[in-house]
């Protein structure tokens, strides 16, 4: 057994106990065999077998156990993988890292994402490790820096441009010593014996050996250093060893004919040189596409401004860096101008340009006390604006750092291209070996069998045939080097996080975050959605709409009430009001800002409760200057000996009115009904009924009473059974969790704030309406916009990325399914095999990027969109 020793930092201690508690969690695992937990450090060491258990568990254990443990996280951008197998050979290799948590690498994006334990390993040591592989990652500059910021895209895009320009390099250089060769090539085959035997004194054939000689070793180096790394270091077979194969089969097959080892006079130079000619370009088209397909990132990143003007306490302005503003710093935007950071407006009003954050065109009017998001652009007026957040922490960073994790975390459907990839180089090779054997032993049996396939014998002319004008060792060397040629895991690899990057950044161009592309697939097996109703289906400002008096009874004004005695004044409207504000006021609820806000507009200012306590789901208890005062519902004033029945009546009617009323009651005496009521969103029915055009189930939850709830529901058109009404927020999960019980997958939608646990127990959370702040850990799927439409939009865009998804990996595995046939019987020239292999994956990336014009105000099927 081999055991590694790990120290871990940890958070969340408050004394020894909790010490114990990590030591006992530790000590449950598998393969732990021993740990010891420091409470006056917060540290802890552990030993274990990392084939029992895995730092991800150790890690997880502690969690779970209701502490915490510092992780780190990292993006490496990788400039030199060829294929799937190159990002699988560079995630085993990090996660054989001590320390590492984590590790995916992304072929599409050409890049690892890694957590790790600080405490155990640095970042040197993870770069160390992917070039040990034999990549080359992209060096943060600072071993302390974050990795992830401005300066991380700008080396990523730097590294990926110099790769296109190197690219392009060797397209060049290729092609000019290539165009000779398939120029001899075409004469010969157009007019066979038309070539002169020497040209310049120099013989044909060794004229070819010089024009393809070095294209062998400057465009061939790589492929072959690439292949002995993967074969010798790392004991895996990826694309880079096919194409070595191929193209070193036919020179070095072609060279022995030159020097008289083999007895033949059949050369391949042209096709050694093609090969690798026609594999670089399509290795240049890739990256030029991969680029293409980041565009959207890089284009959100290029909105940010560059400056900003600070005003003082003085009135006086200086223009400094975006990088220099703090938290709490005023900025002054001018008309036309971007907001430099997330920020308050403090002073001005006008109308701000919020497309590239939420994807909504039409400018949203801001004024005192308003969000505003850094990047807009500022319309008409002059703001000044406080800084709320900046550097990381704004959104347009936020975004794009969802944006990339999404990107990095693949669906499901990519593990089936994952296990063909594990499998598909290593059975190319004995496919190939396979077949040439065969044509070498019974070339005529194969011949004769091939010749007679309605259209292959077309095919199979000239010399593609044994028993034509090559031997028979020449023609299974042809069939070997074609064979191994035209495979293409490449395409196996692009298939799903091509796609998924042109997906997630679709969702975000249009307001629309996902987690992962795991989320991204989910999304589209929905079957249910379930919206809570304050603040989702409705805009969430209340207001008050009515206050009755129930009975005659009367409170004390300024004081208690006498024992024995009634009370002085008569209870009227503004009395029942006034004692409900003045309870209210310690809450920061928004139907006791409603009350408290209705009062002050009656020109009633509540004073400040001597004693307060809020009793969740139930309402408010509060000591005022009217006395003991309670506001809430039904189950608050049984509990505290208090009789609702007399105000049965008049809550009945304000609740069918889709108002939320609240009991009032002043010393143990029930004195009237406060109401309020919230708006229904204008899209709310639109949304719903759209849903329910898709057979989707629509539910509704919410903490309101069952009147008020269905007579919401009744106005968007959610069905009467389908509401649940009255559930504390504590009780939502539970909801959430009854709702599938029966096999149904729900998507939750809801604030992302006391639905944060409804959000996790569903089959996706989405949080709606989340403004400036979009790092919701609850929620799968984040609408940056109040709009339950956008609910669409999330299922139109998984819809349409999946779709595009199937696409690419029928055209990837149909084509490898329709060419290796081909070439196995031996219908193909290496050249045009090579030609193919290159066309394939250039094609899968150009299907995804089609899709980047694609907008979720429809729906997307497999092949176009229609309705």
């Amino acid at each position: 057994m081999t055991e590694r020793r790990t120290r871990l930092e940890l958070t969340g201690m408050s004394c020894a106990n909790c010490a114990g508690t990590i030591d006992e969690a530790l000590a449950g695992l598998d393969g732990v065999a021993e740990s010891d937990v420091n409470f006056a450090t917060d540290e802890g060491t552990v030993t274990y077998d990392p084939e029992a258990t895995s730092l991800a568990e150790i890690y997880a254990a502690v969690e779970d156990a209701g502490y915490g443990v510092v992780r780190e996280s990292l993006t490496i951008p990788i400039t030199d993988m060829s294929c799937a197998n190159c990002a699988e050979t560079n995630e085993t290799a990090l996660e054989r890292q001590p320390g590492v948590i984590e590790a995916e690498v992304n072929f599409a994006t050409d890049e690892a994402s890694v957590t790790y334990n600080p405490a155990a390993t640095g970042r040197s040591a993870l770069y160390d490790a992917i070039e040990d592989a034999g990549y080359t990652p992209v060096r943060d500059d600072e071993e302390g820096g974050d990795g992830d910021g401005d300066s991380s895209q700008a080396r990523q895009d730097a590294a990926r441009q110099a790769e296109i320009d190197r690219q392009k390099r060797l397209v060049l250089f290729g092609g000019a010593l290539s165009l000779p060769l398939v120029a001899m090539m075409a004469v010969e085959l157009l007019s066979p014996g038309a070539l002169p035997d020497t040209v310049f004194g120099i013989e044909m054939g060794w004229l070819a050996f010089l024009l393809a000689t070095p294209v062998q070793i400057v465009l061939g180096r790589e492929f072959y250093e690439n292949s002995y790394t993967a074969l010798v270091r790392n004991r895996t077979a990826n694309m880079d060893v096919l194409i070595a194969l191929g193209s070193s089969t036919a020179y070095v097959y072609s060279v022995a004919v030159l020097l008289g080892l083999i007895a033949s006079e059949g050369l391949y130079f042209d096709s050694a040189a093609l090969i690798l000619t026609f594999i670089t370009l399509g290795n240049y088209l890739e990256a030029r596409s991969k680029g293409q397909a980041g565009e959207a990132i890089r284009q959100l990143l290029e909105m940010q401004a560059d400056t900003a003007t600070l005003v003082d306490a003085d009135g006086n302005e200086r223009e400094v860096p975006v990088e220099e503003i703090d938290v709490g710093d005023r900025m002054k935007v001018r008309p036309g101008e971007k907001i430099p950071t997330d920020g308050t407006v403090v002073d001005g009003s006008s109308a701000v340009d919020e497309s590239m954050v939420t994807g909504e065109s039409v400018p949203v009017e801001k004024s005192e006390g308003e969000e505003v998001v850094g990047s807009t652009v500022n319309q008409n007026g002059v703001l000044v604006v406080e800084a709320t957040k900046v550097g990381s922490e704004t959104a347009i960073q936020q975004i794009v750092s969802m944006v990339k994790d999404a990107q990095s975390r693949q669906p499901e459907i990519q593990n089936v291209a994952d296990r063909i990839s594990a499998y598909f180089v290593p059975a190319v090779i004995v496919n190939a070996l396979f077949w040439a054997g065969v044509w070498y032993t019974a070339p005529d049996v194969l011949a004769s069998i091939v010749g007679a396939i309605p259209l292959l014998g077309l095919v199979a002319g000239g010399p593609m045939v044994a028993g034509g004008t090559v031997s028979v060792f020449e023609f299974s060397v042809v069939v070997f080097a074609s064979a191994v040629l035209i495979a293409c895991p490449c395409a196996l690899g692009l298939a799903t996080p091509a796609a998924t990057m042109v997906g997630t950044s679709i969702g975000a161009q249009n307001g629309v975050l996902f987690k992962g592309g795991d989320v991204l697939e989910r999304v589209r097996d929905v079957d249910t959605v379930v919206f809570d109703k304050t603040g989702t289906l409705t805009t969430g400002e209340m207001q008050l709409t009515d206050v009755a008096v129930v009975g005659g009874g009367a409170v004390a004004d300024g004081g208690t009430a006498p024992e024995g005695g009634r009370l002085e004044p008569e209870v009227d409207e503004s009395v029942v009001l006034a004692a409900a504000a003045s309870a209210e006021r310690g809450s920061e609820h928004p139907l006791a800002e409603a009350i408290v806000a209705g009062a002050r507009e009656r020109d009633l200012e509540p004073a400040e409760p001597e004693a307060f306590e809020n009793v969740p789901g139930q309402g408010v208890r509060a000591t005022t200057d009217r006395g003991e005062v309670l506001v809430g519902n039904r189950r608050l004033l049984e509990s505290n000996d208090v009789d609702p029945a007399p105000a049965t009546e008049t809550m009945e009617r304000l609740e069918s009115e889709g108002k939320t009323a609240m009991l009032v009651a002043v010393d143990g005496d029930l004195v009237g009904v406060v109401a309020t009521a919230d708006t229904v969103k204008e899209s709310a029915k639109a949304a719903v009924s759209a849903l329910h055009e898709r057979d989707l189930r629509v539910h509704m939850i919410t903490g309101d009473n069952e009147r008020t709830a269905e007579a919401v529901a009744e106005q968007v058109g959610i069905r009467p059974e389908n509401v649940r009404a009255e559930v504390l927020p504590e009780d939502k999960a539970d909801a959430i969790e009854a709702i599938q019980a029966d096999g149904e997958r729900a998507m939750m939608v809801g604030d992302g704030v006391n639905d944060a646990p409804a959000l996790a127990a569903a089959f996706v959370g989405c949080a709606i309406g989340s403004g400036t702040d979009v790092a919701i850990e609850a929620a799968d799927v984040t609408l940056m916009r109040s709009d339950p439409q956008d609910v669409l939009k999330a299922i139109r865009v998984s819809e349409g990325t999946l779709a595009k998804i199937k696409q690419n990996l029928f055209w990837a595995l149909g084509y490898n399914t329709a060419m290796i046939p081909l070439a196995s019987l031996g219908l193909l020239q290496p050249v045009l095999a090579a030609g193919a292999m290159a066309l394939s994956s250039v094609s899968v990336l150009a299907n995804s990027l089609a899709f980047r014009s694609y907008t979720p105000s429809e729906d997307y099927r497999l092949f176009g969109r229609f309705r």
